[in-house]
């Protein structure tokens, strides 16, 4: 039976662990306790470097300052030592972040010795394991990770205890445009959706798509079959502002019908329907000509 991988990964269980890396333990001690906590000035520490996570919830933000204020820090923050009494984060930016909004100028810390990759490992199997990232702010640390450390797939997948397959599954979502790499950190859309999107060969019709799950609240498996239908022919948007609220939507088979058409006569097909049930579809022509040519295809199809 196959070892179960460690929850923490190997490199940031061995550091905290590790007596060689404790500082704040008196050095005739060291083989005896790990983990003494020391107060540090928050004005000596700097933040992380290669921190994962780029944006911090304010509202959040606010509740635990708050609670900084009224039952002061549960957990010590991670930090390592630059020198000169100064210091930087190797893990708990949240707590450090609140406790100055709090107003708090001392901080109870582990201060632990970490070269670069060891900070950048950390950081990383910190914020996986233990905080909310989104996919792109966990594809991205995967990739750094796998860049700066030189690593490849398994052994960063021996670093921070994931299968393999995760971690790339999460690295093909950066290859997914930028709008909707933004719907999937904004939570528009799922992690699912995106790597049903993935399957879509033209960028243009993985956007499309992306705004009509947006516009329409499609379910990940609609998604996944609409990807598989439209994956080498394209997909047209059926909806025109993917940021408005549609009361309903059409069931897939009718929505993949609709895509037909629209190819076969080459034209954009908008749709109007109410929560009854009952709309009506609009073709539009630009001249006669173009109509005459609209009713041949139609009455071809």
């Amino acid at each position: 039976m196959n070892k179960k991988r460690s929850v923490l990964g190997r490199g940031l269980g061995s550091i905290l662990r590790n007596p060689d890396t404790d500082i704040t333990t008196k050095l005739e001690e060291k083989n005896k306790l790990v983990g003494n906590i020391s107060t540090i000035k928050i004005s000596d520490i700097s933040t992380n470097p290669f921190q994962p996570r780029t944006e911090f919830d304010q509202e959040k933000l606010e509740e635990l300052s708050h609670s900084i204020e009224t039952l002061g820090i549960i957990q010590p923050i991670t930090v390592r030592k630059l020198g000169n009494d100064k210091y930087q984060l190797i893990s708990g930016e949240r707590r450090y972040r609140a406790s100055k909004m709090a107003g708090k100028s001392e901080i109870p810390a582990f201060i632990r010795i970490a070269n670069d990759q060891q900070m950048l490992e950390m950081a990383l199997v910190e914020n996986i394991q233990r905080s909310n990232l989104n996919p792109i702010e966990v594809a991205l640390s995967y990739q750094r990770l796998m860049i700066e450390c030189k690593l490849t797939q398994e052994q960063c997948s021996e670093k921070v205890g994931k299968k393999r397959s995760t971690i790339a599954n999460f690295l093909r979502l950066l290859k997914l445009p930028e709008e909707i790499q933004a719907a999937l950190k904004e939570e528009k859309i799922s992690m699912g959706h995106a790597r049903a999107l993935i399957n879509i060969k033209q960028i243009d019709s993985q956007i499309s798509l992306c705004n009509d799950i947006i516009a329409f609240g499609y379910s990940v498996r609609e998604v996944e079959q609409m990807a598989k239908s439209f994956r080498e022919t394209g997909y047209k948007q059926t909806s025109k502002n993917p940021k408005s609220k549609i009361p309903t939507s059409l069931p897939f088979a009718s929505q993949q019908a609709l895509h037909n058409l629209g190819r076969k006569i080459e034209k954009d097909i908008d749709i109007k329907r109410n929560n009854k049930g009952s709309g009506k579809i609009i073709i539009s022509f630009n001249s006669d000509e173009d109509f005459s040519d609209l009713m041949t295809k139609l009455n071809k199809s």
